[in-house]
Parts: structure tokens; sequence; C-alpha cells
């Protein structure tokens, strides 16, 4: 009997220990490389990176205006196919997160620190922009932050004011999001301070990556607010999304306590990316950590998949370098379509 026992434990264990190899093991190659394809940012973080229809890479240059002079953002274009990158516009209105629309047009969030403080939306053949928002209630945006779509080509985004001379015009740092109408939105207000955002492939879950360490000039919740709230400093929040895009506050995905997550995407499976602790973790879709990936300089803010043939290739934003590594899955995307 003893050593019956002693056989089962051992199986069970190197089946449980196998399961997280395999696990693993699936999201990358462990012969997989890390690659620098760009170099050359000039302000103190490149963020938001997203891939359009035309095969381009598109990812923003985040100037501080405190520490760098009054230097006007750059969002940069790169193509992974020539590896030759250029910038597609400047001043960049402060572009931090960018995501395309489901008919190829480039959606940017312009944040504070003499930014545009707003949504703005760019035909890449055209060059032509529109101002999807540029206040709520009547007044400016925070500071627009990141933003993903969802099937129904709905925008979704979170506005946290991280630094920035101008004032504090809404009561809370929420999460907004802009219908096919042009309507806005606040669907999200218990996240103290919401930074990268991310829907599941059945879009049925909306992520928030919450990064709140009290450093910003206003506080995680106004004076008198009386809605649910995570007060939590680190963290990946879930909420379930309904059909009609509003959602409900599910609970604490994964708690990162005194560690704050930046940018966020999923696989096809489901399978979260978070950009932490300068490096990239991967999380099942219930919240267990799968692997991490090494990041130079553990210096990654922000991520995208690609897309065509590179949408197994994950490119990683970071301080001022772009990195790219292949890895097993696919990443998901809402399909670009053509007008009706």
């Amino acid at each position: 009997m003893k050593t019956t026992l002693l056989f089962l434990c051992a199986f069970l264990s190197t089946s449980l220990f196998g399961q997280i190899k395999e696990s693993a093991i699936d999201i990358l190659n462990p012969t997989s490389k890390i690659k620098e394809v760009f170099s050359g940012g000039e302000g103190l973080l490149l963020e938001g990176p997203a891939m359009g229809p035309d095969g381009n890479l598109y990812f923003s240059d985040i100037t501080f205006t405190q520490y760098e002079g009054m230097k006007a953002g750059i969002i940069w274009k790169y193509n992974p196919n020539t590896g030759e990158t250029k910038v597609f516009r400047s001043p960049s209105g402060m572009a931090n997160g960018l995501a395309f629309d489901p008919f190829g047009s480039l959606i940017a969030c312009e944040g504070a620190d003499f930014g545009g403080r707003r949504v703005i939306k760019t035909n890449l053949y055209s060059g032509k922009s529109t101002i999807v928002a540029g206040l709520f209630n009547g007044k400016p945006f925070n500071s627009p932050n990141d933003v993903v779509v969802d099937n129904k080509g709905r925008i979704y985004f979170t506005d946290s004011r991280y630094f920035g001379k101008e004032s504090v015009d809404q009561p809370l740092d929420g999460v907004y999001r802009i219908d096919t109408d042009g309507s806005v939105h606040i669907i999200i207000g218990n996240a103290s301070k919401p930074n990268g955002i991310a829907i599941s492939p059945d879009n049925k879950k909306l992520y928030i990556a919450n990064y709140d360490f009290g450093y910003s000039n206003m506080p995680a919740f106004p004076q008198g607010y009386k809605g649910p709230r995570a007060e939590i400093k680190g963290a990946i929040l879930e909420y379930e999304l309904f059909a009609d895009g509003n959602v409900k506050y599910k609970g604490l995905l994964v708690d990162l306590k005194n560690v704050g997550p930046d940018g966020l995407k999923v696989d096809i499976e489901g399978n979260i990316y978070v950009a932490v602790k300068g490096n990239i973790v991967v999380y099942s879709p219930g919240g267990k950590k799968i692997t991490e990936i090494s990041v130079p300089n553990r210096g990654a803010k922000n991520l995208c998949f690609g897309r065509g043939k590179f949408n197994k290739t994950l490119f990683i934003a970071t301080n001022k370098k772009l990195y790219s590594i292949d890895v097993k899955k696919a990443g998901f995307h809402v399909p670009f379509r053509t007008k009706n």
C-alpha cells in the first residue's frame, strides 16, 4: 500500500510538473530569441504598438516636457519586411496607446503634457484625421492612455492622468466607450488608475491593467465618490462585457500587489500577455501564470501581436527600443473589413 501511494504521488507530481512545463512551452519555444528591431526613440519611452492593414507597425514615442524640453512626441512607422522605420506623424498630440478599427483606421489616444487629451482616428491612405472624442460632459479628458476596439467597432479607452501640467477636468480616472454613432459613455469608475486594456476573443470579457502608486497629481478616487471600487495598486481587473457595450465588475483576476502592469493583449485562445516587472508575463484566462518572457533591461511597457505572417510575433515597446519575438500562439485581432 505504501509503495502504491508513493508511486501515485510521484506520478501526480510528474504529471502536474509536465502540465506546467508544457503550458509554458506551448506559448514560447525555448529556442525563440528576442530581437531588437528599432533603437533611437527620442522620448523616455515607446508605447502603444499596433499593426495596420498595410503591414506596418505603428508605435508612439512619448516625450516628457518636464525632462526633455518641448519635444512634441512622435508616431513611428516600422516595416517588418524591410526593417525600415520612419516618422509617421510628429507632433503626435502626445499619442500613447494605438489600435486599429475594423475599417483599418488608426485610433490614437492623445495624452496630457501639451497633448490633445482626446481620441482621434486617422485614415492611413489619405492621412486625414477625425476627432472621435474630445470632451466628456463638456470638459477635456484627463489623459487618454490605452485603447481597444470590439467586434462591433466600438472604442474603449482608459483615461488616467500620470503627468502633465494641465488642469484635471474629469472627477475620476475612468474607462470610456465610444459608440459607432460617436456618443461617449463612462463605463468603469472602480479602477483607481486604469492603464492597459484588452477584450477577450469572444468579446465577453474586458480586462484592465490597474497601475496606481499614488504618484499622480490627483487622488485615486474623487472626494465623495460612492461607486464600487477596487482599491488595488497593481492588478489585472476582470469585467463581464455585455452585447450593448456595458460592463459588470467580476473582480480581481491577478493581484500584482506592488508591481504595476502596463499594456496587455490576448491571443486567440484568450491567454493574457501583460507588460509587468519590465518583462512580458503570460496568464491563462483564469488568471494563472503560464510563463514569463524576459526583455532586455526589463524595459517592457507595451506590446502587440502582428498580423498576417507576423500574427505569431510579439512586438514589445520599451524605454527607447522596440523588440520582437516569435511565439506559438496567434494574436487575437478583430478582422479588417470594408465599409458597407
